[in-house]
């Protein structure tokens, strides 16, 4: 009898047994092998499976709210932020900083109030490292200098053998890449861009937190009394105040009654139950109650307010058609631009438009950014627009004006006796109106067919006359109970939103959408929602025909309009004032 398994016994000197007992052996050992082969190989695969799993961003970021909160003890208040720092002859030194794990495995890394570092680095004399406990090292690049607060910050890559680590050590700051490291190092935990504690505004009452994470979804308000604010570090003098409001990712409460030495952390605090201990969300976010949030001005009628990524080429365009119809101040949000726009910001201001920019950093926090807006901007303005770049409010009343006025969005408005704080208008979405590249003379001038229908809408609202959670839907704010909303007439006002661009501009989107609540385009979720768009899917691939897309309707009435008031006529056509 040939025995073809003698490798794979484990004691081959028994295939020399003869016989029908050698037959039973090799039949048992060929089944046990083959056991063993397809426990080996499905292990493997559920490792496979769990290693790509664990490897995705989202994956740590969906157990934010589970692993990153640490649970206090009584008394102390969790941070990640350093608190050492040494300097040698060489200038070789550890920088006070903390860090919040951003999407796309980098880490964004704050320097503490009281740190003076060079910005930009000065080559051979500042090179800014990241250094984290296996002896890895990453280059920190210089970011931003973060507004209100003037706190440096960089960005340093997280390594990959940290991708699959969960917690992720917060990697210490020094300004050389031959700094030695202290082998009595501690590593706090890295915070998650989705679960921390991010920025703070003051009013004269009571200081506003913005929160990733506890409250997760549109609407999402757990009771404020199951958290509290925390101001400071210290036990023997961090500073307990109730939580007023707890609406989508604000918060509020009130100043601490004692004296501090300012700016200090502070943090969101869980309340412990019988069920749940105490818990804090980490922070990144200081309180000064000094900080004033604009500069005494006069105090206009009208402000318009937008949040904007690498839309430079738009801006002009939306900043000047606006002026002239009544905006008197503009407040743009800058989340993290890298295109010209700090240069159209400051042609702008030396052509004397009143434009503020607000460096405004975080990911996915639209809401929270305009909730921040109604805070900053309530200081200097009365009402306020929030309009995208993309979209420009328009009445039909005006085509029959040979010039703008800057009467005319007042004109929309209610008299100062009424008690409407809040005024919508629907809103009519333009497709690509066979546009290959961006128009030349701006979105206004190319872009002229439209789907029929309305679709959602955007508002001008009454600062004062916001609900003290500072609630919104982007869409429109909450408002206190004594005031009403109104929404206009088509005939009375519309707002022109050319959305679907050419391809070439359309699909920069997929490469991030900041509002909270809407999903990335490129993540396989919700399909059907509103927010996606008609017949595209997941990646950015350009649609047979888009350039023929949601023409329904040919409307060039703000085309005629904006030629009339802002165009010069030239040989083949106009000439726009905000073209350079």
């Amino acid at each position: 009898m040939t025995l073809t398994l003698k490798t794979c016994s484990p004691s081959s000197n028994r295939s020399t047994l003869a016989g029908d007992d050698s037959h039973l052996f090799h039949h048992k050992s060929y089944r046990t092998h083959t056991t063993t082969l397809f426990f080996v190989l499905v292990s493997l695969s559920f490792f496979v499976i769990f290693s790509l799993y664990c490897s995705s961003p989202n994956a740590i970021y969906r157990a934010a709210l589970f692993t990153t909160t640490r649970q206090a003890k009584p008394g102390i208040v969790s941070s990640s932020s350093y608190v050492i720092n040494v300097q040698d002859s060489s200038h070789r030194r550890r920088i006070r900083a903390e860090g919040v794990l951003w999407p796309g495995w980098e880490i964004m890394v704050i320097v503490s109030p009281d740190e003076n570092v060079t910005t930009p680095p000065i080559p051979g004399e500042n090179n800014y490292t990241c250094f984290y406990p296996n002896g890895e090292k990453t280059t920190a690049r210089f970011a931003v200098t973060l507004p209100f607060t003037n706190r440096t910050t960089f960005k340093c890559n997280l390594p990959g053998i940290y991708r699959h680590h969960h917690p992720i050590p917060t990697p210490i700051l020094a300004s050389s890449e031959s700094f030695e490291l202290s082998p009595e190092t501690l590593w706090p935990d890295l915070p998650l861009w989705n679960f921390v504690v991010f920025d703070t505004i003051s009013t004269e009452n009571d200081v506003v937190l913005f929160v990733k994470g506890p409250n997760r979804g549109l609407g999402s308000k757990k009771p404020p009394g199951t958290f509290r604010c925390v101001f400071g570090e210290e036990s023997d003098s961090a500073v307990r105040t109730v939580v007023t409001s707890s609406v989508q990712e604000v918060f509020r409460c009130p100043f601490p009654n004692v004296t501090m030495d300012y700016p200090v952390k502070v943090y969101l605090e869980r309340v412990a139950t019988d069920k749940e201990a105490m818990k804090v969300v980490p922070s990144v976010a200081y309180f000064s109650p000094k900080r004033r949030l604009a500069e005494p001005l006069e105090k206009p009628l009208l402000c318009a307010t937008t949040m904007v990524y690498n839309v430079a080429k738009y801006l002009r365009e939306w900043v000047m058609y606006h002026a002239r119809i009544g905006i008197q101040r503009f407040i743009i949000y800058d989340n993290g631009s890298d295109d010209e726009l700090n240069d159209v910001v400051e042609g702008l201001k030396s052509e004397r438009y009143d434009v503020t920019k607000v460096l405004w950093i975080w990911p996915k926090t639209q809401e929270a950014g305009f909730s921040h807006a109604a805070v900053y901007g309530n200081d200097s303005c009365t009402w306020m627009m929030y309009l995208d770049v993309d979209e420009f409010l328009f009445s039909p009343v005006w085509s029959n004006q040979s010039k703008p006025s800057d009467q005319m969005i007042r004109s929309l408005l209610p008299s100062d006796q009424s008690m409407i704080g809040q005024v919508s208008f629907k809103s009519l979405e333009f497709g690509p109106s066979n546009q290959t590249k961006h128009p030349a003379g701006g979105v206004t001038q190319g872009y002229t067919c439209r789907r029929e229908e309305e679709q959602r809408h955007k508002s001008i609202v009454l600062l004062s006359a916001v609900e003290h959670s500072l609630y919104t839907a982007i869409h429109h704010f909450s408002l206190r109970g004594e005031y009403e909303w109104r929404v206009a007439d088509r005939e009375e006002g519309v707002v022109n939103h050319y959305k679907y661009q050419a391809w070439r501009q359309f699909k920069a989107k997929f490469k991030r959408r900041v509002s909270a609540y809407v999903v990335d385009w490129t993540r396989v979720s919700n399909p059907t929602s509103r927010d996606r768009t008609p017949g595209l899917g997941f990646k950015p691939i350009e649609p047979e025909g888009w350039a023929q897309k949601f023409c329904e309707v040919m409307d060039t009435r703000l085309k005629r309009l904006t030629e009339k008031w802002f165009g010069y006529p030239q040989k083949n056509g106009y000439r726009m004032a905000w073209q350079r």
